[in-house]
């Protein structure tokens, strides 16, 4: 079976999360910038997209070479073996961008590499004019970079952030394989009590509910290659048949949602039934400052509103005290805490252990970490 070189996409600042992911599905990875380089078949393609929980999709690399100019642009892109993956009928669109390049207008980018390829695949097919472009969609991107030319095939389709698990949505939602993210980085294990205060419309205790039950986040949708002649239908069949395998619905977890407001709950059930995950998580309406537990050992990852206009920061800032207040007595618990307001500490009342800078979308954010002093189970 052929092998493919391969980037998982990923938002800023999670790349080592996404590379140790395919580093546990068994992959050797090259970690860059917003990507992680590996190299599969189509059935490896496959497996990546139903598992992947942190990366926003699943490429193909065609080709990387230098580009000054639109002529050189034209011919290296015609050079690419277009019809090994692309039959007669394929709808090919061109996404584009360029960034600190000579070659800086993205439409004439995208139109030159798009006359490159038609041109290459009618010289193949022996077709004159315009091709059909009625088959399956291959969504090609060809993205610039200090004049370095990436030439890419989309295999995923819609980002795999859309697990299909969420129809109803808070003002403010955090994507989900950003949320999968944050519970990585906060190092939850299923056998640990995990609790979102502020949980909204319930995307963090349900993406913890899958990897506590070890379900592939991708199991309940469909990825663009499946749609492609040359994938047999039967191999994404069998890709799901492992995953459903590999399912844990026997671990017991201790996983709560809680929020202010009644109708983010009422949201965060159905959106938890949606994932079949509604007698995983318990959600209970509460203020965050009458949170209080008996629980020990746990992981509390929280994404409170940021308070980004001025009229909403000191209601948010009384918030960030309250969770000061709550949270510190909790001794044997790990807390994270995501937020734009780089002056959260200072409202928190304590210095956080540590302190890492993502980007929840365009937005700079700081995920902020209190480390518990975890409980031994054994008594002398």
């Amino acid at each position: 079976m052929k092998e493919f070189n391969l980037i998982a996409a990923c938002a800023a600042g999670i790349e080592s999360v996404v590379g140790n992911e395919l580093r546990h599905l068994g992959y050797h990875v090259q970690v860059e910038n917003g990507r992680v380089r590996f190299r599969g078949t189509i059935a490896d393609i496959l497996k990546t997209n139903l598992w992947l929980r942190t990366a926003d999709r699943v490429k193909i690399i065609m080709a990387e070479f230098p580009a000054q100019t639109f002529d050189e642009l034209y011919e290296a892109t015609k050079q690419v073996a277009w019809d090994e993956l692309l039959p007669m009928d394929a709808a090919f669109p061109v996404a584009g961008r360029s960034q600190k390049s000579k070659l800086h207008s993205v439409p004439d980018v995208q139109g030159i590499v798009k006359k490159a390829v038609v041109d290459k695949l009618a010289q193949v097919y022996h077709r004159h004019g315009h091709l059909p472009e009625t088959g399956a969609v291959f969504p090609l991107e060809v993205a610039i970079n200090k004049d370095q030319v990436l030439l890419t095939l989309d295999t995923t389709g819609a980002s795999l952030f859309k697990r299909g698990y969420r129809i109803e949505k808070g003002p403010a939602p955090l994507k989900e394989n950003f949320a999968a993210a944050l519970i990585y980085l906060a190092h939850w294990y299923p056998e640990r009590p995990f609790i979102d205060p502020v949980c909204g419309s319930g995307t963090l205790p349900i993406e913890a509910a899958l990897i506590g039950h070890n379900i592939a986040p991708g199991f309940k949708r469909h990825f663009t290659c499946e749609a492609w002649p040359w994938v047999p239908a039967a191999l994404g069949q069998e890709v799901r048949e492992q995953a459903a395998d590999l399912a844990d619905y026997d671990r017991k977890l201790e996983i709560h949602g809680l929020d202010i407001d009644g109708q983010m709950i009422t949201i965060s059930r159905l959106n938890a039934r949606q994932a079949g995950l509604s007698k995983e998580i318990t959600f209970k309406q509460q203020a965050l400052k009458d949170f209080k537990t008996t629980l020990e050992n746990g992981v509390i990852v929280a994404n409170p509103p940021y308070g980004q206009r001025l009229s909403d920061q000191t209601g948010v800032r009384q918030l960030y005290k309250q969770m000061g207040t709550v949270f510190r007595p909790l001794t044997t618990w790990s807390k994270y805490i995501l937020t734009s307001d780089l002056m959260f500490e200072n409202f928190y009342g304590q210095r956080a252990n540590k302190r890492r800078k993502l980007y929840n979308g365009a937005l700079r954010t700081d995920l902020f970490q209190y480390w518990g002093q975890r409980k031994s189970a054994h008594k002398n």
